[in-house]
């Protein structure tokens, strides 16, 4: 038996939407589900050992190969960029990057710089740059809904579900910039090395979604 394919998962419910997946698929996860405080999980009979870890170690882990191939979601691949390939949108961890501001407020008059909060600095500037548009990017690490509040920034970039928390503090979303969902990503050597074992993988998980 080849050792396993090593596949990194972002902690949290992609993890758990993962494990449904790859239990659909037939494969037994009990010792993943039962992790107690284990961060590294056998799933014997898929050949594969699960990695739990935080969503920009999961991008850090695969493009190094110390995982195969790794579950992510799409914010932090825009976010991060990097190495490796990006396999198959597996559909969950739906949401959108979006742009918003105070309710009511007109971001698109007037020619001064507009100011931008987000803990996405390089999702919200690419994403001005294609509309021509100077900005100053602030990066925030907690609510970056209290920025227009407090006046620090005209707008915010940032992953919005439903948008109850948006309309509870005033803000509105004014414009979309991306949808978000789980995508797989497998590193660039692994996928030459393993290719027979990921491809069987992912034509299981194709069939599946």
């Amino acid at each position: 038996m080849s050792k396993p394919l090593r596949i990194a998962l972002t902690k949290g419910r992609l993890e758990k939407d993962t494990v449904g997946l790859l239990e659909k698929l037939g494969f037994d996860c009990t010792a993943v589900r039962e992790k107690g405080r284990k961060l590294i999980l056998p799933v014997p009979d898929a050949n594969l050992e699960v990695v739990l870890a935080k969503a920009n170690d999961v991008i850090t882990y695969v493009e190094h190969g110390v995982c195969d191939m790794g579950v992510v979601g799409k914010d932090t691949i825009m976010e991060m960029k990097g190495k490796f390939f990006e396999l198959v949108d597996l559909g969950f961890g739906r949401c959108k990057f979006a742009l918003a501001t105070k309710k009511g407020y007109d971001f698109y008059s007037g020619y001064g710089i507009k100011t931008i909060a987000t803990k996405y600095p390089n999702v919200s500037r690419s994403f001005f740059e294609k509309k021509g548009m100077d900005t100053e990017i602030i990066k925030i690490e907690g609510s970056v809904e209290l920025a227009p509040l407090l006046e620090l920034a005209d707008g915010i970039v940032d992953i919005v579900e439903t948008g109850t928390t948006l309309k509870e503090n005033g803000l509105e979303v004014i414009e979309d910039v991306a949808p978000i969902s789980a995508r797989l990503i497998a590193n660039t050597v692994s996928l030459k090395l393993r290719q027979k074992e990921i491809e069987n993988l992912i034509n299981l998980i194709e069939e599946n979604l």
